[in-house]
């Protein structure tokens, strides 16, 4: 489908290598099973870690420890076009990478840099994020999660809910609260204490792993600490770094939803015509068209804001609310202009249509965010 506005001609010679080559994964090695994946209920983390790590795609904005150092745009290209083959294989590296390493990387100790960034970014050890609870998403202050000391150690206990890579992690990230604030603890899954069941029949992100995290416990020692941070700036940063690729990476899938629709549309036969010649189907594709491309627009705004050093979380806010929100749209109208076969794994309309509505909620609801954006229009906080 040919880019009517020519918004990837702003790609850097370096930035287009890295979107030829994560496409040329995703056709190869995503898009051939990734139906059969979502059907199942399974992701093949362990194989899929190691090429992308060889691709040099996790924690791939960071520097150091292995990981490529690229540009904030670079980030979200990629993050684009794995979204393009499905939402459950951007989770894994967008939680891989920015809420996971991420904070290891910008408040762990040089011990904890030198023991998990450079084994996570080949893709040889996985990590997850603990912050959301059970009872506790959109209100993270409020976590029962609670770390104690005992001498120098510290005793964990409490549950977290909602785990991208929970149960096949080998490090979790876990915020709790402490006596000195919300703290950050790097926690390798084998520690006595923890489990981290499988969350299952999901209807959306089918292709991805997620699990609840329980700590009963957990013995940790002080260097299980993150020095750095104390607070809840430590998890909010992390979540901007993933949602800056969400508001990327929905933009891949709104363009696979538009590519697949303008496919049926040209060789879909009703009263003799194609149903693309029809007025009506003409008029959702280009209103699918505008919304895609002021999405692509707005995530590469946002990325040279990033890449300048002044992005600021109320835009990630916007682009994270307007981009999801448009990608579902238009992977609804998509599956309208499909019919009955839009329902079915053979298109991939219906699986990026139920992954969004989970896109839609994770990493700060469409309310949470709108509030967001009302609060820097008025100054007035309605959340609080």
């Amino acid at each position: 489908m040919d880019d009517l506005l020519r918004i990837d001609d702003r790609l850097n010679p370096d930035q287009r290598l890295i979107r030829d080559t994560v496409k040329s994964f995703v056709a190869d090695r995503v898009l051939p099973d990734v139906g059969d994946w979502f059907e199942r209920a399974v992701f093949p983390a362990r194989e899929l870690a190691p090429v992308l790590g060889e691709l040099g795609l996790l924690g791939m904005h960071l520097s150091g420890y292995g990981c490529a150092g690229t540009d904030a745009t670079s980030y979200g290209v990629a993050c684009r076009e794995l979204e393009a083959g499905d939402s459950g294989l951007r989770s894994f590296v967008s939680v891989q990478g920015s809420l996971a390493m991420f904070p290891i990387w910008r408040y762990g100790s040089d011990e904890q840099k030198q023991e998990w960034l450079p084994r996570m970014a080949a893709g040889q050890a996985i990590g997850c994020f603990g912050l959301t609870e059970p009872d506790h998403g959109s209100d993270p202050s409020s976590m029962r999660t609670h770390a104690k000391k005992d001498g120098t150690d510290w005793i964990l206990n409490g549950s977290k809910m909602w785990i991208t890579n929970g149960s096949i992690a080998d490090v979790a990230v876990v915020w709790a609260q402490t006596d000195e604030g919300i703290r950050g603890f790097v926690v390798p899954t084998d520690s006595p204490g923890f489990s981290a069941p499988e969350i299952h029949k999901k209807m959306s992100l089918r292709a991805s792993v997620t699990s609840s995290l329980y700590f009963d416990d957990v013995r940790l020692p002080a260097t299980a600490v993150l020095p750095d941070v104390v607070g809840l700036k430590g998890p909010l940063s992390c979540l901007s770094e993933a949602r800056f690729g969400i508001l990327w990476g929905v933009v891949g899938a709104a363009r696979a939803c538009l590519e697949s629709a303008v496919d049926y549309a040209k060789t879909r036969v009703q009263f003799d015509r194609p149903i693309g010649a029809f007025q009506l189907t003409q008029e959702k594709l280009a209103w699918m068209y505008v919304g895609t491309a002021q999405a692509s627009l707005t995530a590469f705004h946002l990325g040279a804001l990033k890449d300048a050093g002044t992005l600021e979380p109320r835009q990630i806010s916007f682009g994270k609310l307007a981009n999801v929100r448009a990608a579902l749209d238009i992977a609804r109208e998509a599956r309208s202009i499909l019919g009955g076969n839009g329902i079915t794994l053979e298109y991939p309309v219906i699986r990026h249509m139920n992954n969004l509505e989970s896109v839609l909620t994770y990493e700060g609801t469409q309310e949470i965010h709108t509030l967001v954006l009302g609060e820097a229009l008025t100054g007035l906080a309605a959340y609080r």
